[in-house]
């Protein structure tokens, strides 16, 4: 049997579960693409979702273990399955994985067609890696379920995070104001990102410094979200990728809340590329790791302060 290396987890659990190990090569079904994967992307709270251990979102299907977290791929076309088209072998491409499938924390992985896009062109493996989960988390909330519009304020919380630092760039590139929450030591990165205000969370109170906020982007959730509503003016809207917001808190501040998941989006991704390779976004890597290291770097993401992703490096793809 033809094998790779891979990170996988044989009974569900914590980054402890993650093991390095050699693993079968997965061959791709119709419909579906096999990439050598040349760097991928992890998480927080990634370990915790039903999705990932399962094949139902909510966590009432079948037990996939062993799994192979992290949902982010960057890497290059190895084969094709029957009724592929549109893509060729050597095409290099990145995407996000579906959460009921195995991830990109290997050296292949099969991936349907339909949810790959070209990588931009502008940037190599390990910082198209970065990209497709939180770049279209911020996509799929500013730009649909917010509809945000030129000229409109929008705050960010958070905005020196994985998502938050993408939230930040595609509400500029949108045209609209933007203010973030961060600490003092993320204000110049934020404000280069493109903020125009950076209040920072740990002595002010972003309610007594900012209002009349059209969109709320909200990346924390908490008593930040519960918060967030005093900001909005009436017909405004505050869309979390935490939790729910509360209903009953919308009707009173006039406002509409709103709570999704990202989906694997092809288009969403070729307009996220659109603005990348024209210099208008740009991915946030706090640092880079080799395959190998992927458990620690797991227990890291619950643990330390980062400004933007950690990034798997998986290199050539060649298998065992």
């Amino acid at each position: 049997m033809t094998t790779m290396r891979a990170v996988r987890a044989h009974k569900r659990g914590g980054a402890e579960q993650l093991t390095y190990e050699s693993a079968p090569r997965p061959e791709p079904a119709p419909g579906e693409v096999l990439v050598a994967v040349r760097a991928a992307s992890i998480t927080s709270g990634e370990l915790d979702w039903d999705a990932s251990w399962t094949d139902s979102l909510d966590g009432t299907g079948r037990d996939r273990t062993p799994v192979v977290p992290s949902h982010e791929v960057s890497g290059v076309v190895a084969a094709l399955g029957p009724g592929v088209t549109g893509l060729a072998v050597g095409d290099e491409v990145y995407g996000l994985i579906p959460f009921t499938r195995d991830g990109a924390a290997a050296e292949y992985v099969t991936v349907p067609a339909d949810v790959l896009a070209a990588k931009p062109a502008r940037l190599d493996h390990d910082s198209a890696a970065a990209v497709p989960l939180a770049a279209l988390t911020a996509w799929q909330g500013l730009s649909g379920h917010a509809a945000l519009k030129p000229g409109q304020h929008v705050l960010v919380q958070g905005g020196a995070g994985g998502v938050g630092s993408f939230a930040v760039q595609i509400a500029r590139a949108l045209g609209a104001r933007v203010t973030t929450t961060a600490l003092p030591q993320d204000r110049e990165f934020v404000t280069r990102l493109g903020a125009d205000r950076v209040v920072d969370y740990s002595t002010d109170r972003f309610e007594d410094q900012v209002a009349d906020v059209d969109v709320v982007f909200d990346a924390v959730g908490g008593d930040t979200q519960s918060r967030s509503w005093a900001v909005l003016r009436p017909g405004g809207t505050l869309v979390s990728i935490v939790q729910p917001p509360d209903p009953d808190a919308a009707t009173d501040a006039t406002a509409r809340g709103v709570f999704f998941v990202v989906e694997p989006d092809r288009a969403g991704l070729d307009a996220i590329t659109e603005l990348i390779d024209d210099g208008r976004l740009t991915p946030a890597v706090d640092r880079v790791v080799p395959l190998a290291e992927t458990p620690a770097a797991y227990e890291a993401l619950g643990k330390e302060h980062r400004r933007g992703k950690i990034v798997l490096h998986v290199g050539g793809g060649n298998g065992d």
